[in-house]
């Protein structure tokens, strides 16, 4: 597929080939310079590369320096109806900025957004939501679709580009996976811009995950998308690992371990489960770009495992250690976790 056009947020680059970045929002209040620090702060621990942070007001707009400073990511700042905190948040530090050109007022004032970023050379994101369409859009259209997404989309890319304005990126997010899907597929065919996906106001917990999952995962392996954010309620560090794991299913991703384990049945004979959790336990830390295989019997132990990088095929009494698809040893049922791990420990882990 066509390579997009490439933006560069805060030294972070977006599209035109550049690995598919994670970001996230904090839910802090902005103004409170510490406590958003503090979160921004495991937010990149977890993996974070752009963090997006509500501009609702001048005291927010005026923390984005201290912000930026304090945490060592790029911020975007999100800016909904008053372009003036839009052009003061282009003051204050922020990489890029997040508006939707059609509710912050007349063309005069997306101008002066646009002058602002230009002068510092930011790019803008527009961000389109099914919930906030407009209502002439809405009319024609009669409801929230893929096609009215898009619609609004190219409305606001032509305002943006009548100023002579190119550094941009899209986003196209409904509630509804199908309907984001959809649109974002719409896009990638009419605009050269980099994407920016995920499934917004998913919810909580493990459905939230699964709806963000089947959304960003279909467009990802469809070579959609340039930048994504997984939106939970809750703690934003759980989006990030959500958006790692995303990518890494999707292949995209290759830093870390790769645990593969059979689902278990009839045939297992010992506490998979448990040998499982011990072996993601030891390996938490390994930096190192592996598969490693935990298996339960004689069906799935010896193909699977060899096929990994590091395996174990476990059972009742003894388990067989793979390498590279070579049986490398065979070790006692209770040592099978402390010898998997030994085994990948001699190459190293970092």
């Amino acid at each position: 597929m066509k390579k997009t056009k490439q933006i560069n947020v805060g030294g972070v680059l977006i599209g035109g080939g550049a690995p598919v970045s994670v970001q996230s929002m904090t839910n802090t209040k902005t103004e409170d310079v510490a406590g958003t620090v503090t979160q921004i702060k495991k937010l990149k621990e977890a993996g974070c590369q752009i963090v997006r942070i509500a501009v609702p007001n001048e005291r927010a707009a005026d923390a984005i320096g201290k912000i930026k400073e304090a945490c060592g990511l790029p911020i975007v700042a999100d800016i909904h109806f008053n372009y003036r905190l839009a052009v003061k948040a282009a003051e204050s530090g922020a990489d890029k900025i997040r508006i939707n050109p059609g509710n912050i007022g007349g063309r005069d004032n997306v101008k002066a957004v646009v002058d602002a970023c230009k002068k510092r050379g930011l790019p803008i994101r527009i961000g389109i939501n099914s919930g906030s369409l407009e209502k002439r859009v809405m009319e024609k259209y009669g409801r929230a679709t893929p096609e009215a997404m898009l619609e609004s989309a190219m409305e606001h890319v032509r305002i943006l580009n009548s100023f002579d304005f190119d550094d941009i990126c899209l986003s196209l997010k409904s509630s509804d996976v199908k309907s984001t899907v959809e649109a974002n597929i719409f896009a990638r065919e009419r605009v050269p811009y980099p994407l920016h996906i995920g499934v917004t106001e998913a919810g909580a917990g493990e459905g939230a995950i699964i709806k963000s999952s089947v959304g960003i995962g279909a467009l990802l392996l469809r070579g959609i998308g340039d930048t994504v954010r997984v939106s939970l309620t809750g703690d934003p560090v759980r989006e990030v690992k959500a958006a790692i794991g995303i990518l890494k299913a999707a292949g995209l991703r290759k830093d870390g371990v790769e645990i593969i384990s059979c689902p278990t049945c009839g045939r297992t004979n010992f506490n998979l489960v448990a040998l499982l959790e011990e072996v993601t336990e030891k390996l938490k830390d390994c930096k190192r770009d592996i598969k490693v295989a935990v298996m339960g019997c004689e069906v799935n132990g010896p193909g699977e495992a060899a096929a990994a990088d590091y395996g174990i095929g476990g059972g009742a009494k003894y388990g067989i250690l793979f390498k590279k698809g070579e049986k490398v040893a065979r070790v006692p049922a209770e040592h099978m976790a402390e010898a998997l791990c030994k085994l990948i420990d001699e190459d190293g882990c970092k």
